[in-house]
């Protein structure tokens, strides 16, 4: 199998919320994560305004792929992260929000900062304690810094600890 260079993640953590919130109204949503399925990845494509191959990384058999809705409309796919479990922490592969949740005309805010809030739970479930990492694009390693408590270990390496996990957590679940 063909192996991609990770070039970093370039998500925007436009706002940290309690769950996610309606942009124009400021209602706030309650969420569920949970797997993507074969039968999502009908609707994650290029053609609906998707920026990554969603299909690719749902072969990967490391990675586990998990589709954040809204809890009373689970068809709708907000947002989506692709994960996996490492030896000492979870690895964030990407971070990608629904193109109605990207740009000035987004419909919702929150996405990106829920999905990593998921993560740090999932680093914790998995006995990491909340330790995730990913790699950044360069430019954001300050806004990742400063929005996730994040630290930068040197290249491009992020790694959110404990202390900014919990932070994440308390915040959304």
């Amino acid at each position: 199998m063909r192996r991609k260079t990770e070039t970093g993640l370039d998500f925007l953590i436009d706002k940290l919320t309690n769950s996610i919130e309606n942009v124009i109204t400021g209602d706030s949503f309650q969420t569920e994560i949970s797997v993507v399925t074969l039968n999502d990845l009908k609707l994650i494509t290029k053609k609906n305004g998707w920026l990554f191959n969603w299909k690719d990384e749902f072969i990967e058999p490391a990675r586990e792929i998990y589709k954040l809705t809204i809890i009373n409309n689970l068809k709708i796919i907000q947002g989506l992260i692709s994960l996996e479990v490492k030896s000492d922490c979870v690895y964030m592969h990407l971070v990608e929000s629904a193109p109605f949740n990207k740009g000035r005309s987004k419909m919702y805010s929150g996405v990106p900062g829920n999905l990593v809030a998921f993560a740090c739970k999932l680093s914790f479930q998995r006995g990491h304690e909340g330790n995730v990492s990913f790699q950044s694009k360069s430019q954001l390693i300050d806004h990742y810094e400063k929005s996730l408590g994040a630290i930068h270990f040197g290249n491009r390496i992020m790694i959110i600890n404990t202390q900014a996990a919990l932070q994440l957590i308390n915040r959304y679940f």
